[in-house]
């Protein structure tokens, strides 16, 4: 009686002594691009519980959850790679891997990391419990050049693919074996892939290309099938506008069977069939596109733009593939996240230092966060998604 009384009241202790008890599924955390910062955030009361500091250049970060959405991992512009526990709010772990990356990638089984570079150019893996390095790969094209690597996503089979911008090449990384990673090389895709997207059943990688007026596919189920070439001479006949921000392609949009695409240097977004890829419509939009985001239900796709229209964000009704809605959150709106099923969408407006939230039914405002020059938003959800 007296071990069973001595182990309540231990229990009683540690329990008061600990912050409250929560779960991991409302949360998500919100990149202070100035700051060098985050907030963790809470979506069901939309909430701030922290702000981390110290976590050097964001200026183009992005973040992936493990699989528990315990952790996640931020991936900062000046090769920073830093583990935050989303639960008490902590530093667990950090590394400057390299001098200029790019984003980054978790594997289907949730034990590595992966980073994409700029400087060195290639990709580095790391085993996600302690950050130490696993595998890296050079970056080197059939030309014997050191190129940048963009595009990075992880794909089913415990494989990341990524693409090589200056060799016009696509790598498949097969991660099955951590010490002996086997490397499937595609080249000549297309000039200079600046981004690329995997499709949300991770059977087809696309690679957008900035050099070339088409785009470049992997069919990830035969890749010896190499790469097929979709959307070629989409602007053929256009006169190109100046590109101000390069559109984000893991923002692309599935919906309804239909792929939406940004239309790189055009107020359009494309709309090709899945599987055939041919372009079946484009609409007209108010800008250059950036990301082009599907609610989860897939019933409407959300579109932010390109300087100097960046203070505007419409909607797309899919049935119909009509503008709905235009809403003007602020000045440079750069980054859409939807709550898990889909009632709410936050919006990162960075020159007024808010994180905007809407009624994606009624495009009512819901509240306000203040946030240091607000970009990118990624809630935990994300843990369960191939290629996010």
């Amino acid at each position: 009686m007296k071990l069973k009384i001595s182990i309540a009241a231990i229990a009683l202790l540690m329990l008061s002594a600990c912050a409250e008890i929560r779960g991991t599924g409302d949360l998500g955390l919100i990149i202070e691009r100035g700051a060098g910062s985050i907030q963790i955030v809470q979506t069901t009361d939309r909430e701030s519980l922290a702000t981390i500091e110290g976590l050097g250049d964001l200026s183009h970060a992005s973040a992936v959850y493990s699989r528990d959405e315990r952790y996640a991992y931020i991936f900062g512009r000046d090769g920073g790679l830093t583990k935050i526990d989303m639960l008490t709010h902590k530093i667990v772990a950090r590394t400057m891997q390299a001098g200029n990356s790019i984003g980054g990638a978790i594997s289907q089984d949730g034990k590595l990391v992966a980073v994409s570079n700029y400087k060195p150019g290639g990709v580095r893996i790391f085993d996600a419990q302690t950050l130490e390095p696993v595998a890296e790969i050079p970056a080197i094209g059939a030309n014997g050049e050191r190129s940048k690597t963009v595009g990075l996503v992880d794909a089913p089979g415990q494989r990341f693919v990524f693409s090589l911008y200056d060799a016009g090449e696509t790598w498949i990384v097969d991660m099955r074996d951590r010490n002996n990673p086997a490397i499937t090389k595609l080249r000549n895709i297309g000039k200079l892939p600046y981004d690329a997207l995997i499709t949300p059943d991770g059977r087809w990688y696309i690679a957008g290309l900035f050099g070339e007026d088409g785009m470049a596919m992997v069919d990830l189920w035969q890749p010896e099938k190499g790469v097929r070439r979709i959307l070629d001479g989409y602007g053929r006949g256009e006169k190109a506008l100046p590109v101000y921000k390069m559109p984000h392609l893991e923002g692309w949009a599935m919906a309804n069977g239909h792929a939406f695409m940004p239309a790189i240097g055009h107020h359009e977004v494309l709309v090709a069939a899945e599987g055939s890829w041919k372009e079946v419509d484009r609409i007209a939009v108010h800008g250059q596109p950036v990301f082009v985001m599907a609610r989860p239900d897939g019933r409407q796709i959300w579109v932010n733009f390109a300087f100097p229209d960046n203070d505007t964000i419409q909607v797309i009704d899919v049935p119909t593939r009509k503008i709905i809605k235009t809403l003007k959150p602020g000045p440079a709106v750069l980054h859409m996240e939807f709550t898990p099923r889909g009632e709410e969408v936050w919006l990162s407006v960075r020159d007024d230092n808010q994180v905007i939230m809407y009624d994606t039914t009624t495009f009512a405002e819901k509240g306000r966060l203040p946030v240091r020059k607000p970009s990118g938003i990624f809630f935990t959800a994300r843990a369960h998604r191939i290629g996010l």
